[in-house]
């Protein structure tokens, strides 16, 4: 059984013109539930995940004054959150989510986080909703353990996952692939080892034949021994941050690409929430719970090692 993080008890509190994105947590995993998707059994809540993995990736003094909300007004202004314990508590929640199902997805074939994503977190910094970065945390925990060799994150935020890329940016055993709307944020844009910059009002064709030319070559040459998949749905044409025009069914044949490429290959693969902000909730809603129902379609009926 594929196992599912959540962690919805640590709610940042937000003025209530901020909080309408941010529900969509709970609501997708309601919704999964309310199709019969998903399971009580399927779901998790994750552990605390102690200071000394969070330095693996963090800088250990800036994550002291980030833990214990010492953060100057201007770093919280630009991480976008205000300074509370529930921010400290959820970030950390997140990131041990990911992990948990990144340790799961290799003795299973698949985990997935209904959270996290935070991929704007750098070494020593928050920005743009993000305060620690989940993915680089389970990462560099993997690849420190040595449970690993080579990992591959594949980033389908409509926005570019710059803090990942700065994090691994001189490390061989992490290939980062972003795919995201050059015109939008961040506007200084970082090196991955992989950009492919589209231009706003890209449609369904452009974007599918772009991700086709890569995700095979890339499973192909890389050979990871796992797959970070970031499915942010901002990438929608009704998407309210997203600037790219993609349908839905563009949507789900991306992560169906994605997903089934790896599957067949017999890749462990990880899915994070990433971004989604459209005013449309049961749109957003009903797109992020296609991704992960696509994961359990592929992974959850054949046995692992398949």
């Amino acid at each position: 059984m594929i196992r599912i993080s959540h962690s919805e008890e640590h709610r940042i509190p937000l003025p209530p013109q901020h909080r309408f994105p941010f529900q969509k947590y709970e609501l997708v995993r309601m919704q999964l539930e309310y199709e019969g998707a998903i399971k009580p059994s399927h779901l998790y809540s994750p552990s605390m995940m102690d200071d000394s993995i969070i330095i693996l990736t963090h800088d250990p003094n800036w994550w002291s004054k980030a833990k214990n909300m010492q953060l100057s007004t201007s770093e919280y202004r630009d991480i976008g959150f205000p300074n509370c314990p529930e921010l400290v508590n959820r970030s950390i929640s997140s990131a041990s989510g990911t992990l948990q199902s990144a340790l799961f997805a290799l003795e299973d074939g698949a985990g997935m986080n209904l959270a996290g994503g935070t991929h704007h977190a750098f070494f020593d910094r928050g920005e743009g909703f993000c305060l620690i970065n989940d993915v680089a945390i389970a990462s560099n925990y993997l690849l420190n353990q040595g449970l690993v060799r080579q990992i591959l994150i594949v980033d389908l935020d409509v926005h570019q996952g710059n803090g990942t890329a700065r994090i691994f940016l001189d490390v061989p055993n992490v290939f980062t692939f972003s795919m995201h709307c050059r015109e939008n944020y961040p506007f200084k844009k970082e090196k991955s080892d992989l950009d492919i910059e589209l231009p706003a009002g890209t449609g369904d064709d452009v974007y599918l034949f772009e991700l086709a030319k890569h995700i095979p070559r890339l499973y192909e040459e890389l050979k990871p021994d796992l797959v970070f998949f970031v499915g942010g749905v901002d990438v929608l044409g009704s998407d309210a941050l997203g600037r790219l025009s993609l349908s839905r069914e563009g949507c789900r044949l991306r992560d169906k690409w994605v997903i089934q490429e790896a599957a067949a290959r017999k890749i462990p693969l990880v899915l994070v929430m990433g971004g989604g902000y459209s005013e449309r909730m049961n749109l957003l809603v009903s797109a992020h719970c296609e991704t992960y129902k696509l994961v359990l379609e592929h992974y959850e009926k054949k046995p692992f090692p398949f």
